[in-house]
C-alpha cells in the first residue's frame, strides 16, 4: 500500500540509523590491528611446535619401550622396523613444516614490501566502515534510477548516529561527502565510522543499496585475518579493495 513520501523517508531514516548504529561493532581501527606476526605463520609455527614435540615423544617412547622390554621376548625385527619407519616419517614431517614456515615468511615479507607502494594512493572499497580523514569523508553510490530517494546514515563506535542525509538521485552513480559535521554542526574527529546506505520505495519498503567508500592509503598491516590497508585510523581488508589511483 502507498505511503506518504514523509512517512517513506521516516522509514528509510529509521533503517539507516538502525544498520548504522549496528554496524558499529564490526568496526576495527589501525590500532586493534597486529602489523607483526602473520596469521600464516603463526599457524605454521604452532604446527612446526606440535610436530616437534610428538618427535620428542616418540623417541622417548621407543627408548623406554626397548629399556623396559622383556628380555625372554625382546621386540621383533619387524615392530621395530615399523616403529623407525614411523619415526622417520614424523622427522620428515617437522623438516616440512619448517621448510613451509620460511617460505610463508619470505611471502608475506614480499607481499608487504610490493603492498607498501600503495601508501599515498586513493582507493575504493566496498566496506560498511567510512574512513574519516582530515576532517572529510565520500562514498560512492551506484545503481541507482533518476529521482531515486537515498539514505545515508553515520554511526561512531559507539553506536550513535552523528550524521544523517536523504538525497535524491541523479541517476547512476552519485558520489556522497562529508564534511566531517554532526547533525549539529561539531566536527568531528578523524577515524572509522559505520556507514548504511538504503533506498525506500513508494510502500515504504527499505533495501540496501550498494556503495564503495572513498579514502587514502595510509599504511599496510598484516595480521591474523590477512592484509589490510589502513585509511588514517580506518582497517579495511584488502579482499574489499575494488580500485586503486593516484
Amino acid at each position: 500500500m502507498p505511503v506518504s513520501v514523509s512517512s517513506a523517508i521516516s522509514s528509510l531514516k529509521q533503517a539507516t540509523d538502525y544498520a548504522a548504529s549496528s554496524g558499529a561493532s564490526t568496526l576495527s581501527t589501525s590500532k586493534s590491528s597486529s602489523t607483526s606476526a602473520s596469521g600464516a605463520s603463526s599457524q605454521a609455527s604452532g604446527a612446526f611446535a606440535s610436530m616437534a614435540g610428538n618427535e620428542n615423544n616418540f623417541l622417548k617412547l621407543l627408548t623406554t619401550q626397548l629399556q623396559h622390554q622383556d628380555p625372554t621376548s625382546p621386540m621383533k625385527n619387524d615392530q621395530l622396523a615399523s616403529q623407525l619407519a614411523q619415526f622417520s616419517a614424523v622427522e620428515q614431517q617437522v623438516q616440512t613444516n619448517k621448510n613451509l614456515s620460511a617460505l610463508i615468511s619470505l611471502n608475506e615479507s614480499s607481499q608487504l614490501t610490493q603492498n607498501r607502494s600503495m601508501v599515498g594512493q586513493m582507493a575504493s572499497a566496498q566496506t560498511s566502515t567510512l574512513p574519516l580523514q582530515s576532517g572529510s569523508a565520500s562514498l560512492s553510490v551506484g545503481n541507482t534510477s533518476p529521482g531515486q530517494i537515498v539514505g545515508i546514515s553515520v554511526a561512531n563506535a559507539a553506536g550513535q548516529v552523528v550524521k544523517s542525509d536523504v538525497l535524491e538521485s541523479s541517476g547512476g552513480n552519485n558520489t556522497w561527502s562529508w564534511d566531517g559535521k554532526s547533525n549539529n554542526g561539531t566536527q568531528l574527529s578523524d577515524g572509522p565510522y559505520s556507514v548504511s546506505v538504503k533506498t525506500v520505495d513508494g510502500n515504504g519498503t527499505t533495501t540496501d543499496v550498494p556503495f564503495s567508500v572513498n579514502g587514502k592509503i595510509t599504511g599496510i598491516t598484516k595480521g591474523d585475518s590477512g592484509v589490510s590497508v589502513q585509511m588514517g585510523g580506518a582497517v579495511v581488508p584488502m579482499s574489499n579493495v575494488q580500485s586503486i589511483s593516484s
